[in-house]
């Protein structure tokens, strides 16, 4: 019989991808998919360690695995991801979590084979989080989407935001070759995909760490290059990087996708500076400004927390007018949360729960009306839609995006799935466009 292995993904679109990279190792070992629990020979919780209530979660989860572990002796279960990269959530796993076989880091992924023999043969808990992957090894991957794919550029990040933990999981930054980028791209294209976005923690960042050195923008104009690509997007950019040259590589490159992701965080100078973030409110706002003088009608998205420590009604109502200001297509608004290890932590001042939800509420409403108004102008405009899945909802409808990443659903037909269609626009809401395409 077939072995069958679940894989739960938390967090961003890198553990995503590694969870693509996960099944591609587990199915060449001859495991097939399944998402039933009671079904699963192997379970791998991939994890996320943003947020504290992540966490929270993944412990949720795990806890409740243990008397699927006492009917099934057989069953082997992982846990993997950011949260294993720091000593105190393996230390919980080692002491409270008796049932769970295997633990490994976000550079192992390439020793799932090794792990599950070694495991097989001693019967004995493994903890590997030592490095081990090669990152310009060629990122094999079962991928859920058939058109668009994830490719990661760069790993770590060298920021030390005093709220983030990622340079403590992830590392610090540390490229892959052109070469690799490009061979993976190649072979994407060579395999239908028509889009792929480009992953790192900072994207600009990408390249300066090689010798000789390169840019992202350098690396954007040779993939769009590669024949069969036919749209390329990247997340996430940090905005003390941005240069002109990546925004002359957004207007000039027709494959290049005109949405950008900025991350703000506050709209606060002194939350910035609290926060490390390197540049100021006005900063930020003059190279929006200079986005949007630059590039006709581009959609600029962006990342908020609420709650930061310290945060006052000022600081708050800053952050509303950057809002207010930049018209956002769209925003994921976060409450602060307490990450031990990191320098927000122990600042004082912590906000209550009772505040933050009072503003996040404020700043969804606003943006959710922003978002209405952005999407307003496209009524009966004509747009290009590539269409990549059938609505989870409605197996009549399919949805996909257009250039500037606004989610279009049309009616389902086949003949169009996996291609990029011009779509009319005929009614809208502050999440999506409805459509018909137009035959020609």
């Amino acid at each position: 019989m077939e072995k069958k292995y679940l894989i739960k993904t938390y967090g961003c679109q890198m553990n995503e991808h590694d969870s693509e990279r996960m099944s591609y190792i587990l199915e060449s070992l001859g495991y097939q998919s399944t998402d039933k629990l009671e079904e699963a020979d192997l379970i791998i919780y991939n994890t996320c360690s943003v947020r504290e209530n992540a966490d929270n979660k993944v412990y949720g989860h795990l806890g409740s695995l243990k008397k699927l572990k006492e009917k099934n002796k057989d069953l082997i279960i992982a846990i993997c991801g950011c949260m294993m990269e720091l000593k105190e959530a393996r230390d919980i796993i080692r002491d409270k979590y008796k049932h769970v076989d295997i633990v490994f880091g976000t550079k192992n992924i390439n020793s799932i084979p090794y792990l599950l023999d070694q495991y097989n043969y001693s019967k004995e808990r493994i903890i590997d989080v030592e490095e081990t992957d090669d990152i310009d090894e060629i990122q094999d991957a079962i991928r859920k989407n058939q058109t668009s794919a994830y490719i990661n550029i760069i790993y770590g990040c060298n920021n030390f935001c005093s709220y983030c933990i990622v340079p403590y999981t992830r590392g610090r930054e540390s490229s892959r070759s052109e070469e690799s980028i490009l061979k993976e791209v190649k072979k994407l294209a060579d395999d239908g995909f028509k889009e792929i976005t480009l992953l790192g923690q900072n994207v600009n960042s990408y390249g300066k760490d090689l010798h000789p050195c390169t840019t992202f923008s350098d690396l954007l104009n040779k993939i769009s290059l590669i024949e069969g690509i036919e749209r390329i997007r990247f997340i996430s950019s940090h905005p003390k990087d941005i240069s002109d040259d990546l925004i002359f590589t957004i207007k000039s490159n027709p494959k290049v996708c005109k949405c950008i992701h900025l991350p703000i965080q506050s709209g606060s100078k002194r939350i910035l500076k609290e926060m490390n973030r390197k540049y100021t409110k006005d900063e930020y706002l003059e190279k929006i400004n200079k986005i949007k003088k630059e590039i006709l009608d581009i959609a600029i998205t962006t990342d908020i927390i609420i709650g930061f420590p310290g945060e006052s009604e000022d600081d708050f109502l800053d952050t509303l007018d950057v809002i207010n200001k930049v018209k956002y297509d769209q925003a994921f608004i976060f409450k602060y949360s307490k990450r031990t290890g990191t320098k927000a932590a122990i600042m004082d001042n912590q906000i209550s729960e009772e505040v933050k939800s009072e503003r996040f509420q404020i700043l969804l409403d606003r943006v959710n009306d922003i978002c209405l108004e952005n999407n307003s102008k496209y009524l009966n405009r004509e747009v290009k839609v590539l269409f990549d899945e059938i609505s989870k909802t409605d197996k009549n409808m399919m949805s996909g995006r257009t250039d500037r990443n606004k989610i279009v659903h049309v009616k389902y037909n086949k003949d169009y799935l996996g291609k990029i269609c011009s779509v009319m626009i005929k009614e809208f809401n502050s999440f999506a466009l409805e459509g018909e395409i137009i035959e020609r």
